[in-house]
């Protein structure tokens, strides 16, 4: 019997280390899909600059328009015909898109948490179009990704990782353990 697909679902707020997590993993050879990718991408095609304002009216609007599971619904394709045993999905945010998820793979969460001074330190620094450039724009954007339901994603992680007060290379080794772990018992279940 061919043993499901397993996918490691991220889910944090902006700042708390996810993209980290997925590089770690991209550099173990494992396959990252992005669910913000999939909001970005419909910028583009509408031909909106990537600000923080546009990206989150549009992935409002399309899980109003076409339900909150539809960034799950649009990565599903990647992930099925991907030749992995396991892929990350970074971006999760709401339970539709974990059950969604749940009717193809095996799932597990993993929960990435930091404070909100050092998350809202972390994305000055990166620069990125869509980060935040005051106090107030950043906790709006905390509050627009709580609102579609991120809270109760990271509630119900099989995995907690506080993202605080590490040195970057410890965290990356903290991701590192995950994935190794993950990886080994996909390879123990296989024989089994």
């Amino acid at each position: 019997m061919k043993r499901r697909k397993r996918v490691l679902l991220i889910a944090g707020l902006p700042g708390s280390g996810k993209s980290v997590f997925s590089k770690v993993a991209q550099q173990m050879s494992i396959p990252v899909v992005s669910l913000g990718d999939i909001v970005r991408e419909e910028a583009l095609k509408r031909k909106l600059d990537l600000t923080s304002e546009n990206l989150g009216k549009i992935a409002i609007e399309l899980r109003e328009r076409y339900g909150k599971e539809v960034m799950a619904k649009r990565s599903i394709v990647r992930i099925l015909y991907n030749e992995s045993p396991l892929v990350v999905v970074d971006g999760v945010r709401s339970l539709e898109e974990v059950y969604y998820f749940k009717k193809f793979f095996e799932v597990y969460i993993i929960a990435i948490h930091a404070s909100p001074r050092t998350r809202y330190s972390r994305l000055k620094a990166r620069g990125r179009p869509d980060d935040p450039s005051s106090w107030e724009e950043f906790s709006t954007r905390d509050l627009r990704e709580l609102s579609l339901g991120i809270g109760n994603v990271i509630a119900l992680a099989d995995y907690m990782i506080v993202n605080e007060n590490i040195p970057l290379r410890e965290y990356e080794e903290i991701c590192r353990k995950i994935l190794l772990k993950t990886m080994r018992e996909i390879c123990y279940e296989s024989r089994g």
